[in-house]
């Protein structure tokens, strides 16, 4: 066959055609091949593939549980939070609410499990963040949060004394429940007392719905009490809960402690252990004795009035205004300023139970014992009665736990 001439400019041409398919085809060969087509190991060559193997055979075996799960709602202010770890141990675990609060808590001693020291307060969102570690010191984390039960029947502690205020070394810290309590101990794990200087507080219920608390002692003069009730979500009875969270503080003033001697018809004022001062009084008559014991003073009224039918005495009396009272009982023992007893002080008992001291209609004269009394007392100071043909006063009779035991208060 006949072959005409060919140019140089078409060898050329077909020359750098050859080249560039041959250079496209390897492209795609090594195109391939770096995308893992079945050539050598990743990064081999310069270790990197090597260190990444061995970064996943790292991982932790440690699992990291948290109940309840997350997003959970509606859930239990007690009992339901939990976190565990499986294949390794709790290195830290953080519970925190809304506003970046902490709530405490206690790992177990294998390490496995931990559980709140409290309760968790009602509709509150909390997030949980926690760490495990393996056998090999490798750490697996989880995250979570949930939000608390919003309570649809409610309690809170009605508390005596005020807060910011200074009383007597008798004043226990008294609570009353709006609801009858089945879970005592609940409760009262959810009060924390603290004084300074330090001394033991404890607390004794009354009843089911009151809670008083007390140190062995009179309180020391001087002594800061700080109450924190953390009542907020403590189930005190089944589907009732507290919706209280306050701290309450207040302070002990000087020792007053005074000893009425009913048989003598005498009372001595002491102040910080020092008699300042010695009071002619009249107590409960034959049939109406005034009760012995320790007695604290909760209420101080300028003038009140007294009538028999309120505390079971019918109509034998109804004094409209009867100065400087101080009560001493929820029964209605007062000590009281006394303008109708005429010569009965220091020599005689006349009165319905109460302590009677000399006054003036209307209270006018300041050196009367009954106005001088009740101008150098205060809520929590002590009357202590003696020598009357009566009982001891109740413990739960006022505000007077000083009658019982330490021993048994503790029970």
């Amino acid at each position: 066959m006949n072959v005409g001439p060919i140019s140089g400019a078409s060898v050329g041409a077909r020359r750098r055609t050859g080249r560039q398919l041959a250079a496209l085809a390897l492209g795609v060969v090594l195109a391939v091949t770096a995308c893992g087509g079945g050539g050598a190991e990743p990064g081999a060559g310069d270790g990197k593939g090597k260190a990444a193997a061995a970064a996943v055979g790292k991982q932790s075996e440690a699992v990291v549980s948290i109940a309840p799960e997350d997003g959970a709602e509606d859930v239990k202010t007690t009992g339901a939070l939990k976190v565990s770890a499986t294949k390794g141990k709790l290195t830290e675990v953080v519970v925190r609410d809304a506003d970046g609060g902490k709530i405490d808590g206690e790992v177990s001693a294998d390490g496995t499990t931990w559980t709140p020291s409290t309760h968790l307060a009602g509709s509150t969102k909390y997030t949980v963040h926690a760490v495990a570690k393996d056998a090999e010191g490798r750490t697996a984390a989880e995250d979570a949060d949930f939000t608390t039960l919003t309570p649809k029947n409610t309690f809170i502690g009605n508390f005596t004394p005020e807060d910011g205020s200074t009383v007597g070394v008798g004043m226990p810290f008294s609570l009353r429940f709006t609801r009858g309590i089945t879970n005592p101990e609940d409760v009262e794990k959810a009060i924390r007392i603290t004084t300074e200087p330090a001394v033991e507080v404890a607390g004794h219920w009354f009843g089911n719905d009151r809670l008083d608390f007390r140190p062995e002692h009179y309180w020391k003069a001087g002594t800061k009490v700080t109450v924190d009730l953390n009542l907020d979500g403590v189930e005190g009875r089944p589907g009732v809960y507290g919706k209280q969270a306050k701290k309450v503080s207040f302070t002990i003033g000087r020792s007053q402690v005074s000893v009425v001697d009913a048989k003598k018809h005498t009372m001595k004022v002491k102040r910080d252990g020092k008699v300042i001062k010695t009071i002619p009084v009249t107590t409960g008559a034959p049939g109406t004795e005034t009760w012995n014991g320790q007695m604290v003073i909760t209420e101080r009224l300028k003038v009140t009035r007294m009538n028999g039918e309120t505390v079971g005495f019918g109509g034998e009396y109804d004094i409209k205004d009867v100065p400087h009272a101080m009560r001493l009982s929820t029964s209605g023992t007062f000590i009281h300023g006394n303008y109708w007893g005429g010569d009965a002080f220091g020599n005689y008992n006349a009165s319905h139970g109460c302590i009677g001291l000399r006054d003036t209609r209307g209270g006018w004269d300041k050196k009367a014992p009954g106005a001088w009394f009740f101008d150098n007392s205060m809520i929590g100071d002590v009357v202590v009665v003696k020598n009357s043909k009566d009982a001891t006063i109740a413990p739960d009779n006022g505000l007077n736990g000083w009658n019982m035991s330490w021993e048994k208060w503790k029970a």
